[in-house]
């Protein structure tokens, strides 16, 4: 009888300017996952990020593009391993709750756990950050059917199958919405666990705006709905248009009805071209969606090209 092979594991962290925590992530992370391999991805940092990494015993790789999306993208295509546990480098997120994480994903074959923070003190999550994720991560949960309760959370476990065929976009911290949309779009089995979260230490800075980063998360999850959801994004601009058009040639046809006559020849031609537009729109929204299915598939069987993840580590 064969000996099953033990998981290989890959602990990836993305950093930039984080001399004053990397060192403890990586030891943290040495001493909770002797087995793991500890990669600390330098992102055109301007401090002792990379002789701290590296003097506490981390892989040290360069991402010279700017960007938690760049970094991330250049993690998953590097490092190979059987399991990937990614994580910031700003030792907010407890290494102790690794090894149950990585249990679960193995034990419950799930290709994506997510650490769902569970706040440490009131410090730990401002409040705009918290309002932000409640927001972004309902209208993700709305239009793809998620079950996901904390969607922009940096501390997450993956199968090889599934950082293997992700096909990124993002350059900035829209990376988190990509990561969940991919998952859900494939339909992947994946899984939430409560994690502490706590404040970042004293004398490191948080690199994520509230607005700024906010908006490019906004925009990321619309563009998504175009490139995942294209019927229904294109059909709300045909039930607009139709609505429009409908509206404006009441008058139109009370005035008709009542006169034989057509005296508003520009609402008249503004509510047949509103009419048209929605037309076109629905057949750009029918055509997008063939090709979304064949993307999908493509994706998919990308995906069941990877092996699955192997036995309990």
């Amino acid at each position: 009888m064969q000996e099953a092979t033990v998981a290989t594991i890959a602990v990836i962290v993305p950093c930039h300017n984080e001399e004053a925590t990397v060192a403890k992530v990586v030891a943290d992370f040495r001493r909770a996952l002797p087995q793991a391999a500890v990669w600390v991805f330098d992102n055109a940092s301007t401090d002792a990020t990379v002789e701290r990494a590296r003097a506490a015993g981390a892989h040290v790789g360069h991402v010279p593009l700017k960007g938690k999306g760049q970094v991330v993208r250049r993690m998953f295509a590097d490092v190979d391993a059987d399991v990937y546990v990614l994580v910031d480098g700003d030792d907010t997120y407890p290494a102790e709750a690794a090894p149950a994480m990585v249990d679960a994903l193995l034990e419950r074959r799930l290709d994506m756990l997510v650490a769902r923070r569970v706040e440490a003190t009131d410090a730990a999550y401002r409040r705009g950050h918290r309002f932000g994720n409640w927001l972004l991560t309902s209208c993700v949960r709305t239009i793809f059917a998620s079950s996901f309760t904390d969607m922009l959370s940096g501390y997450r476990v993956f199968s090889r199958r599934y950082a293997k065929t992700f096909p990124s976009d993002a350059v900035g911290f829209e990376i988190e919405t990509e990561l969940t949309v991919h998952a859900l779009e494939l339909h992947m089995p994946v899984g939430e666990m409560d994690v502490p979260y706590r404040a970042r230490p004293e004398g490191s800075a948080s690199k994520l705006s509230t607005w700024r980063d906010g908006w490019r998360i906004l925009m990321t999850i619309l563009g998504l709905v175009k490139s995942e959801r294209p019927q229904a994004f294109f059909g709300v601009g045909t039930l607009a248009c139709l609505l429009v058009s409908g509206v404006l040639a009441v008058p139109i046809f009370r005035t008709y009805l009542a006169t034989g006559l057509v005296p508003r020849f520009p609402t008249a031609i503004l509510c047949a071209s509103l009419v048209l537009l929605g037309a076109i729109l629905l057949a750009c929204g029918l055509v997008l969606d063939t090709v979304t299915r064949g993307r999908v598939e493509t994706k998919r069987l990308a995906y069941l090209a990877q092996p699955a993840p192997r036995a309990p580590r």
